[in-house]
């Protein structure tokens, strides 16, 4: 296992056991019936894998995909197990693996990004200044910024690999990729997980601003795949903190994303050095949106 200066685990290693994938964030690996997921403490932004670790962020990651899987069981997932001693094989990288990993199903993942946007910000409030249109879905004049929209937008992306960009497609391009019949499940689902999720988080304090889900295919039927409604693939905002015209402050990557983008850089790899403190407060709001969703303290 490779941990860096502030202890955080930025690269597995499980000799004798296939790696699969070495992702921005996650390390897959084929243990013959199931993958396993191991979520590091690699922080991605902008595309980037940053040169610094989030110390403990994996297992936030890990852990609020595990409560959001459990909150909605009534939707098919990939998950079979997130206790790793319960694999032999696994068993002397326990204490590595342990609360940041899942065993999960096989599946095919669809290549696409699954966006649904409750808030109009980023790069949808961009592209909403330029043309009044957000991935092909022509919206009413009016909105501010971090405005939250009349409905729910489900505004999906390829799926790129790491290192390059995705890149904003139509439902209809969603179609065209993987079939009507797909297109039009993943866009219904991906609705109502967020809304879901969306009602449960104002309870607790938080907005889901907007996140992203991928799906694979077992069998034919469609199941979630990857994390859930994560600080990584969301955007989590304080409610008492909202304010309607400005970029609201954030429970996720987002404040990593703000200082990145007060230096002279050029959003491509490799990234600089993340300052200790940035680090730590990023490390903070990662625990935050933990808390505040499950009550728990991790």
């Amino acid at each position: 296992m490779k941990y860096d200066k502030n202890h955080a685990l930025i690269e597995t290693e499980l000799p004798g056991i296939p790696l699969i994938n070495r992702g921005k964030v996650r390390d897959v690996y084929d243990l013959g019936d199931s993958l396993l997921f191991v979520a590091t403490d690699r922080l991605s932004a902008f595309d980037v894998v940053m040169p610094d670790g989030i110390p403990g962020k994996g297992k936030v990651l890990t852990q609020i995909s595990l409560f959001w899987f459990d909150l909605m069981k009534d939707i098919p997932n990939h998950l079979i197990t997130a206790d790793v001693s319960t694999r032999q094989e696994l068993l002397p990288y326990v204490d590595d693996l342990q609360g940041r990993s899942m065993i999960v199903k096989k599946a095919k993942i669809l290549p696409v990004e699954c966006i649904v946007r409750g808030y109009l910000v980023g790069s949808g409030w961009k592209d909403y200044q330029k043309t009044g249109i957000v991935s092909g879905i022509k919206l009413r004049d009016g909105y501010q910024q971090a405005s939250k929209l009349a409905e729910p937008l489900f505004t999906p992306s390829t799926k790129a690999e790491q290192g390059e960009h995705d890149e904003a497609i139509s439902y209809e391009g969603v179609a065209k990729i993987i079939g009507e019949d797909y297109a039009s499940q993943i866009r219904d689902l991906s609705l109502k997980i967020y809304t879901t999720a969306r009602d449960y988080a104002e309870k607790c304090g938080i907005i889901v601003a907007d996140t992203k889900f991928e799906f694979g295919v077992i069998d034919g039927k469609i199941i979630l795949a990857d994390e859930v409604l994560t600080p990584d693939s969301s955007r989590f905002w304080p409610k008492d903190c909202y304010q309607v015209g400005t970029s609201p402050v954030s429970l996720d990557k987002q404040f990593v994303r703000d200082y990145l983008e007060t230096l002279d850089w050029n959003k491509q790899a490799p990234g600089p050095e993340i300052p200790a403190d940035v680090i730590e407060k990023t490390a903070e709001k990662y625990r935050e949106a933990y808390k505040k969703l499950s009550g728990k303290d991790l």
